[in-house]
């Protein structure tokens, strides 16, 4: 099956990913994997301080995911789901390549401004080096638009 990889956060160029994912999925009978990212912690001295904070980081991706979930959801996909901590480019690589079902890494660029960390990594030193293409979703598309295009 068709699956398209999102990695979603807090931005707004997530939920385009995410949208633009779900419905190519929906349309075309394949499947989304919505995978939030725990980035590592700087070290804190004190161990319950460091616990708190990566309790607190896990159950915000918990959020993001479910919420990705439902919008996945809307467009009549069941999406398969992913937590995991490291750096995010390692951490998508490690997604990637451990599925042969990934058929597109789904990102969004900014509004304007610089790309994102993972757009920036994706699509310059480590361009060409995966084994799925990278389908970038432009940040200023209209949501229309977006859809007629979807």
């Amino acid at each position: 099956m068709r699956t398209y990889l999102v990695v979603i956060d807090d931005s707004p160029e997530a939920s385009l990913a995410l949208r633009f994912a779900a419905r190519r999925a929906a349309r075309t009978g394949g499947g989304v994997i919505v995978l939030a990212i725990i980035p590592p912690q700087d070290f804190v001295a004190f161990g319950g301080v460091q616990a708190t904070i990566e309790a607190e980081a896990r159950e915000h991706a918990e959020e993001l995911v479910a919420a990705a979930s439902d919008a996945v959801v809307q467009e009549g996909v069941t999406p398969q789901t992913l937590i995991k901590a490291g750096k995010p480019a390692e951490v998508v690589r490690e997604v990637i390549g451990a599925s042969d079902e990934i058929a597109a890494l789904v990102l969004a660029t900014a509004a304007s401004g610089a790309p994102g960390p993972l757009v920036a990594h994706f699509t310059g030193q480590d361009a060409g080096t995966l084994p799925c293409p990278v389908m970038l979703v432009p940040g200023g598309i209209d949501i229309a638009r977006l859809d007629a295009l979807s």
